[in-house]
Formats: C-alpha cells, sequence, structure tokens
C-alpha cells in the first residue's frame, strides 16, 4: 500500500521546502522502496512506494502521460488483461498499473473510473486545464483525504500531514466521533471538520471557476438494482459461486513475495485458504507460497469449546499438509495483564485518530516478527464475508419483503409456512418482522460501545443519533428489491469499517479482501435471495458449492462462539484511567460527556462499587486520545484549555506518556 501527497496552490506560488520536508520524513515510513515527487508551478506530489507487485518495480510515480496529465497511483488492477485488449496501443501485459490507468484516462477521460476494477486510490492533475481528480474504488479500501481553502488544496493517504502542518487548528467533528464508538464512522468522516476522506466510488473534482476553484463530490459508478441473474439449476449458481470467488481470491494472490492469509477458523477465511491452495496447484496464482497466520484461546474449553478456533484451523491445516503461524492469546493476555499501559502516546507519535495504537500489543508484536522473518507484505482477510454469503441466524426476514415488494402472496403464504414449521415458530411473528422492517428504522449493526451513552451530554445524542445508532434505515416499499437495500446497507456498514481502520507503520502490510470483490458482489447481489439462504439454512449456497474444497467439518460448524466472560471483581471495579484523569475533562468541555454524571462515576469507583467497565474504558480513551490533540495544540480550543490541569499522574508536555487501559 503505497503512499502519497500532494499539495496545490491555486495562485502558482511553490509550497514552502520546510513544509515539504516535513511532509517527506512522515510519509516515509509508509514507503521504505522510493522517494518520488512531481513539482511544476503550485504543484508538489510525494509518492513513496510499498511493493508489492512485480509490475510496480517497473513503475515511477508520479506517471507523466504524453498529454502532460500526472497520475499517482495507489492499487492493485485486477482486470489488467481485460483492459490492456480494449485500449490496444503501446500496452503489453506487462505494462505497469499505472501505465494502463493513465492510457484508460486518455481515451476515457473520467469515465474511466468505473472500469477500474480492484483496490485502489489516485489522483489525477491536469495542468493544461488546472483540474484536480482524487478518487478511490467502490469499496474505499485505499484511504485519500483532502482539505482546501480559498487558496490551496492539500491531499494524502495519511491524516498526519493534513493535521499536524496545515498551519491552523482545527475542530473537532461530533458525527465522526459519534460514529467511532458505534465502530461505524461515515466513510467520508474524518475526526476534524474541514478534513475530508474521498467517499467510496466516488472522485472530487477540483477546477477553477472563475475567481475560486470549486470541489465538487462525484459519484462514478455503483452496483445496479435492476441486474438479475437467475439459473435453471442450484448447480448452475453453485458453479457461478465456484469461479467467482476463486477469481476473487486469484486477483488478491497477485504478489512478488509470499502471501499470508488469516485463518481463523471460520468459513470465510477457511474458504479463501482453501480455494487458494486450489488455485496455486493448478498454477494460476502469480505469488510464490501461501501461508497462513491463527490465533486461538483455549482458556474458555471448560466453559464453551467452540469458542476455541484452533479445533477448526487445524483442520484446515491437515488439509494443506502445512502448519501455520500460532498465536496463543491466552498466554500473551496473561502477560499484557501485568503491564499498565495499553494505550500510549509519545515522543513524536502522532495519534490522528482515536483508535490509534501507540506501541503494539504482544500479539501485534508477534504477527509482525512472523511477517518479517518470511518476507510478507500482502494480508488476505475474510473480513466482509458473512454480509457477502448470508451468515447471521438464519431468517425469511428479506425473502418474505421480497414477496410482499412484489405482491407474490402465494408464494409469501407458502414460504411463510415452510419457516414456520422449520423453526418450530408461530408464522404471525415471522410475517410481523417482515411487515416492520418497511415501518420502522433499523440498523445492519449494532455496537455495545454505545453504552457510554448514559454519560453522554443529551444535546451530543441529540444531533449524532444516526451516527451513535450505526445509521438506521427503513426497507422501501417501492423500488429495488428489499434484499439488494439490505445488501447495499451492509455493503455501506463495511465501507465504514474498513475506512475506520488506521494505516499502522509498525505492521506495514497490505490488506487484501475477497469478499468484497466487486464481480463478486455484483454477482451476489443478482441472485434470488433463497439461494443465499434457505429455509432454517444460513450460507447455504456458499456451503452448498464448496464441498470437497474446504473441510466438511468447517461447512456444518454453527456460527463462531464468542465466550461470554464473568466479570472478576478488578474488572468490576477497577480502571487506573480513571484515576489519572483529573477534575478536567476535554470531553466535557467539548460538549461529548456529561460532566456531572461523569463524576457521579469517578464517586462510585472511588467506593469501590461496580462500573461500568468495558463502556467506561472507550469514554477514558476518547477522554486521553483528546488530551493528546490538546498537548499537540491541533484542537480549536485548545489554547483556551489549561494543558497543567489536565494530568495529575503525568507532565503535560511534548513526549508525555498517557496512559489509560483499554479493553
Amino acid at each position: 500500500m503505497s503512499v502519497q501527497f500532494g499539495r496545490w496552490n491555486f495562485e502558482g506560488q511553490p509550497p514552502d521546502p520546510d513544509y515539504i520536508e516535513k511532509v517527506s520524513a512522515t510519509l516515509a515510513p509508509y514507503g521504505p522502496d522510493s522517494n518520488e515527487y512531481y513539482s511544476k508551478g503550485g504543484i508538489r506530489i510525494l509518492y513513496r512506494a510499498f511493493h508489492t507487485t512485480k509490475e510496480s518495480h517497473r513503475e515511477t510515480q508520479p506517471h507523466i502521460s504524453p498529454s502532460g496529465v500526472v497520475i499517482t497511483w495507489d492499487g492493485r488492477l485486477d482486470n489488467r488483461a481485460e483492459l490492456i485488449v480494449e485500449l490496444q496501443d503501446s500496452l503489453t501485459f506487462s505494462s505497469t498499473d499505472v501505465a494502463i490507468v493513465a492510457r484508460a484516462y486518455e481515451k476515457w477521460g473520467v469515465n474511466c473510473l468505473g472500469k477500474l476494477i480492484g483496490d485502489w486510490a489516485l489522483s489525477i492533475w491536469s495542468p493544461i486545464n488546472r483540474s484536480l481528480i482524487l478518487a478511490k474504488d467502490p469499496i474505499g479500501l485505499r484511504h485519500l483525504y483532502y482539505s482546501s481553502d480559498a487558496s490551496q488544496i492539500s491531499w494524502s493517504t495519511i491524516l498526519d500531514p493534513l493535521v499536524l502542518f496545515a498551519g491552523e487548528t482545527f475542530a473537532l467533528n461530533e458525527e465522526y466521533i459519534a460514529g467511532w464508538f458505534s465502530h461505524f464512522p461515515a466513510a467520508h468522516l474524518t475526526p476534524y471538520l474541514g478534513i475530508h476522506a474521498v467517499p467510496p466510488s466516488s472522485y472530487v473534482l477540483s477546477q477553477p471557476l472563475g475567481d475560486y476553484v470549486r470541489h465538487t463530490v462525484n459519484k462514478y459508478w455503483d452496483f445496479d438494482p435492476g441486474k438479475r441473474l437467475r439459473y435453471r439449476t442450484d448447480a448452475e449458481y453453485e458453479e457461478h459461486f465456484r469461479i467467482a470467488l476463486a477469481t476473487a481470491v486469484q486477483r488478491r494472490l497477485r504478489s512478488d513475495r509470499p502471501v499470508l492469509a488469516e485463518l481463523s477458523g471460520g468459513m470465510d477465511s477457511s474458504s479463501i485458504v482453501c480455494m487458494a491452495d486450489t488455485i496455486i496447484a493448478r498454477g494460476a496464482a502469480e505469488c510464490p507460497r501461501l501461508d497462513t497466520i491463527s490465533w486461538f484461546d483455549d482458556s474458555y474449553d471448560h466453559l464453551e469449546p467452540d469458542t476455541n478456533e484452533r479445533r477448526y484451523f487445524t483442520k484446515v491445516e491437515e488439509k494443506r499438509g502445512r502448519t501455520g503461524c500460532h498465536i496463543d492469546l491466552a498466554s500473551l493476555r496473561a502477560v499484557s495483564s501485568q503491564a499498565a499501559v495499553e494505550f500510549e502516546f509519545e515522543n513524536d507519535r502522532f495519534a490522528a485518530t482515536p483508535n490509534f495504537r501507540g506501541r503494539m500489543n504482544e500479539a501485534s508484536k508477534q504477527y509482525a516478527a512472523y511477517m518479517n522473518s518470511q518476507g510478507h507484505r500482502v494480508v488476505l482477510s475474510g473480513l466482509a464475508g458473512e454480509s457477502a454469503t448470508g451468515g447471521g441466524l438464519p431468517t425469511p426476514t428479506l425473502e418474505l419483503q421480497n414477496y410482499l415488494a412484489r405482491a407474490h402472496v402465494f408464494t409469501l403464504a407458502h414460504q411463510v409456512k415452510a419457516w414456520a414449521t422449520k423453526i418450530r415458530q408461530s408464522p404471525l411473528p415471522l410475517l410481523w418482522e417482515a411487515v416492520r422492517g418497511f415501518l420502522f428504522r433499523a440498523s445492519v449493526a449494532v455496537s455495545p460501545n454505545i453504552y457510554p451513552s448514559r454519560w453522554f451530554a443529551p444535546g451530543f445524542v441529540r444531533r449524532n443519533h444516526a451516527a451513535l445508532s450505526c445509521y438506521p434505515y427503513r426497507m422501501k416499499l417501492f423500488g429495488p428489491l428489499p434484499s439488494f437495500q439490505e445488501n447495499v446497507c451492509k455493503l455501506d456498514a463495511e465501507r465504514r469499517l474498513l475506512a475506520f481502520y488506521a494505516l499502522p507503520s509498525g505492521l506495514l502490510r497490505e490488506l487484501r479482501y475477497p469478499y468484497v470483490d466487486r464481480d463478486l458482489l455484483e454477482f451476489m447481489f443478482a441472485i434470488p435471495t433463497e439461494q443465499i439462504v434457505r429455509v432454517g439454512q444460513r450460507r447455504s449456497l456458499m456451503r452448498r458449492a464448496l464441498v470437497g474444497i474446504v473441510p466438511d467439518e468447517l461447512l456444518s460448524r454453527r456460527r463462531k462462539a464468542f465466550p461470554q466472560q464473568a466479570p472478576t471483581q478488578n474488572d468490576a471495579t477497577e480502571c487506573p484511567g480513571l484515576i489519572e484523569i483529573g477534575q478536567h475533562i476535554v470531553s466535557s468541555s467539548m460538549g461529548i460527556m456529561d460532566g456531572s454524571r461523569f463524576s457521579q462515576v469517578r464517586q462510585t469507583h472511588r467506593r469501590n462499587e461496580e462500573i461500568p467497565i468495558n463502556s467506561l474504558k472507550w469514554a477514558l480513551s476518547l477522554e486521553f486520545w483528546l488530551r493528546h490533540l490538546v498537548i499537540r495544540g491541533v484542537l480549536t480550543n485548545s489554547r483556551s484549555t489549561n494543558k497543567t490541569n489536565l494530568f495529575t499522574s503525568y507532565p503535560a508536555k511534548r513526549g508525555t506518556s498517557l496512559r489509560a487501559s483499554r479493553g
């Protein structure tokens, strides 16, 4: 995952050299393979490479096309062969991704964006008409942020330079903070008002309009709600699914080094590994080898043996005849419980978002050590597999809603009866559950972290209710099928989650997610819902299609079980961060937390009474992050905050170590 930065001064004066030097030093840890730039007039573009494919080693970026257009590309182009055939000209099958993209833009202009399949983010500067395009792929897996004012626009793969070197302070974006508590901040937001993220499947166009430069956000592609795919037999659906999944995995095996796959023991990661082995065995993969990394926890075996992933991922290892790297979470937890520091800011390590970790935990250190020892740069993840393939508890709701929306009364009655018989429930509640989706708003995800709402300021809750509730929606009776509406909402939740992940320099890797492959999603969105989830059968199509590829123990496994650990006395009453927090609550002064309610929690803690420790740790994590921003002087109201009163145990100065426990 390479990084880029650019600044365009509208009046034509070059950016300050000291400023560019600071930005370059900030980007350096993320792009160790090259240090390139483009500079002309008021434009300065920096690029640092992180090579993951053989073609990327031959790239020179920023890339200048024959017409003078300057393109900076961070991505993996999956439909290279198709585009090369369509574009012809001087392109060959060994052409670099950025050269293919440049030729596509020369031929089709901005319409080329919808033709680029893969994970990518790019900037296109046209000196002829003095316009700038910032764009991301339809899922939005790569980060690209931007900020602008009357005199300039800056953009960057990482937030740090846009925040630290802006020469101004920023107001906090309340909606992002509310979304952070629910784990799903909107994909176009950042924690700072005035700094934006390029939305997925969209491009930002900046071009002169009279005496000023206008910035517009435009969507270039979206899933087609009218696309339908109907086969006569189950076998045809199963074959198409196998081909689509194989293609999605094969695209992500494109690497000049061994690829690492996260093998968790669930169906998603297991199917990726097993499908990758099939592709490699027939010589259709570009990577030399696939390794796996797994984690397990046997401390709950006496309560619920199914929570231990080792018994499942070892089945995949037995099938492939290779043992991967294993991380024992139970032993690491025992070690980390002795440490006082789990969340730390120190020296020149800036935390641009509240989910930043100043220091890697022990599991991440083992992960990074294994990657470094084997030369991995690309990691495959099964994230988003449940959404795409009908995970979760089997429910007839979407199927029944489709029949309701299309007035298929007889089929509706038949399926309600079939489901009721299968799950031994009265038909009326099943029918009501389908109907209520058209009447009331619901969310595709609910996070337990919103429980700090008891300490939120009422105004904050009122202003940001949608973000705190994971952006609930109501099904529309008319228009696209309800199943398509649900698929899009689930995908939007995945987009928000992926945008939420920070790009760490300590664990440098390119994460690839086969289950958000555009072609695979288009197939899953276009087929009948009853192929994906059948009466009482979750993931019906996936289970049927992967027989003989994935071990039977995985295909027949129930949903992953997660242990419900009873809180110990220490868990319920001890919170070192609450002791250290002092009297001045930054989040209260900013209108996020209710100071009086938070003080009540402090009093409860002093009496050694039970407190909701997990949700409290989230509130404290936000508080300590805000204090970090105050010390750095990046918040608009930080100058009015008495920094010397922020901490009772630690001095407030550059290099301060802010410590708080976090679950």
